[in-house]
């Protein structure tokens, strides 16, 4: 089970892209620091695997990473997804003062709806709303969702150059 991954920088109005293996990823933080390894004032991490899901990560500077997972159920049968989607479920799940509520057992799956941050790519030209109708739409395939921020954004030809 191989994923396809490729950070999309962008320095003033120009876009480059680069291929990147997040293998042994363990950690969202870690996903952040392979992005930020690309020069770029905005970087685009983008995900796929096997037809499956699709991530779209987002570094600015040196901003925090903001994430979106396509389908949380994929984290039911794929490691990355899965690094991914519990890391996001336990950001969510903690308290104003820190403290974690999940329960000590976890759940039992996840559930197939998009994890994250769906306003990743708004000011980019793909809304939350059309992102988030993209996942839900039937026969969208998670490279079809990854063309589409790419064409709004105006990185389609460099996202195309490195998946050749």
């Amino acid at each position: 089970m191989s994923h396809f991954a490729a950070v999309l920088a962008r320095t003033g109005g120009s876009w480059r892209a680069t291929e990147v293996s997040l293998a042994g990823c363990e950690s969202i933080d870690e996903i952040a620091d392979i992005a930020r390894d690309v020069t770029g004032d905005l970087r685009l991490l983008f995900v796929e695997q096997d037809d499956e899901y699709a991530v779209v990560a987002r570094v600015d500077g040196d901003d925090d990473i903001r994430v979106f997972l396509s389908d949380g159920h994929a984290a039911d049968g794929y490691e990355l997804a899965a690094v991914i989607a519990d890391e996001l479920t336990a950001i969510l799940d903690q308290d104003d003062d820190g403290a974690d509520d999940e329960l000590e057992s976890g759940p039992a799956g996840h559930e197939s709806v998009p994890f994250g941050d769906p306003t990743v790519v708004e000011d980019l030209g793909t809304p939350a709303a059309d992102l988030l109708e993209l996942c839900a739409h039937e026969g969208t395939l998670p490279i079809d969702l990854i063309l589409t921020v790419c064409e709004r954004a105006g990185c389609t030809d460099a996202f195309e150059a490195v998946r050749a």
